[in-house]
């Protein structure tokens, strides 16, 4: 089931796909082609205030109860603790079988935390949050140390959609967040069909992009089957070194910018399905 910002991020990813090919865009024409896309899901433009709440009490749902369970674990950790003090000043040897039972237990529970934090649960790659607690300061949003970021963009991925239904759209995504981790490198997950990868400093931009190159003529060559028909995907991408300090907004604003060079190049090469 998808959640309400899982919505609104299908609606504005077919907005941007849309004004992207209009030279002007005025708040009326962005407003109508957000309707148009918004409709299906009951979601209307002129009540911003109702959608931000949404979102926002969405998110606040998600973070309390990821908090209570945390309290909870720690709770249950501190209890065994004193258990188990007692338990071995009194030589009790079946209620130190008991608490190493709960302890497994908690290992599990602590195991899932943090996967549900960390893992995409769609496509099984990293979370835009492992970006942030793994590479960035907390206070600046920087980088803590230096390598190379690159933008993974699937392509007609709208028209995947709308051709084929959502089903066959997120199995795409699963098909090159798989192919993608075979770099051996982080890989998330930043939108619905943006993926990121990060290279340490010992591989250059230049390996990065041919290392990237390699994986997409791999995929081009494939045919992927939707009911009775198949048909091709391929991924725009683009990549920029980032030092210690680069602020992330940036970083990935630059690698952006090269995707969509990039994307203009291989659209040529493979058109829409």
């Amino acid at each position: 089931m998808l959640t309400y910002e899982d919505k609104l991020q299908i609606i504005s990813n077919q907005t941007k796909n849309v004004i992207s090919e209009i030279k002007i865009v005025t708040p009326t024409i962005y407003s109508n082609i957000f309707s148009k896309y918004a409709s299906p899901y009951k979601i209307k433009l002129n009540n911003e205030e109702v959608m931000t709440d949404e979102l926002l009490n969405e998110r606040i749902t998600l973070y309390t109860n990821l908090q209570k369970q945390a309290t909870k674990n720690a709770h249950i950790l501190s209890t065994n603790a004193e258990k188990s003090i007692s338990a071995i000043l009194d030589k009790d040897e079946k209620a130190l079988t008991e608490i190493l039972k709960e302890t497994k237990k908690l290992r599990k529970e602590l195991k899932k935390l943090k996967v549900s934090i960390y893992i995409d649960q769609l496509t099984n790659v990293y979370s835009r949050k492992w970006l942030h607690d793994k590479f960035l300061k907390e206070d600046t949003k920087s980088f803590k140390e230096i390598g190379t970021l690159a933008i993974v963009d699937v392509n007609y991925f709208k028209t995947i959609n709308d051709t084929h239904g959502h089903i066959i759209g997120d199995k795409v995504l699963q098909f090159i967040a798989n192919k993608l981790k075979k770099l051996n490198e982080p890989v998330l997950r930043y939108e619905r069909d943006v993926f990121i990868v990060i290279f340490p400093a010992s591989t250059s931009k230049t390996s990065a992009l041919k290392q990237l190159n390699v994986i997409r003529e791999n995929i081009i060559k494939k045919q992927l089957k939707a009911d009775n028909s198949s048909f091709k995907v391929s991924f725009s991408f683009g990549a920029i070194d980032f030092k210690e300090d680069d602020a992330i907004d940036k970083v990935i604003a630059k690698a952006d910018k090269n995707m969509k060079q990039d994307k203009i190049e291989i659209k040529k090469r493979v058109p829409s399905i």
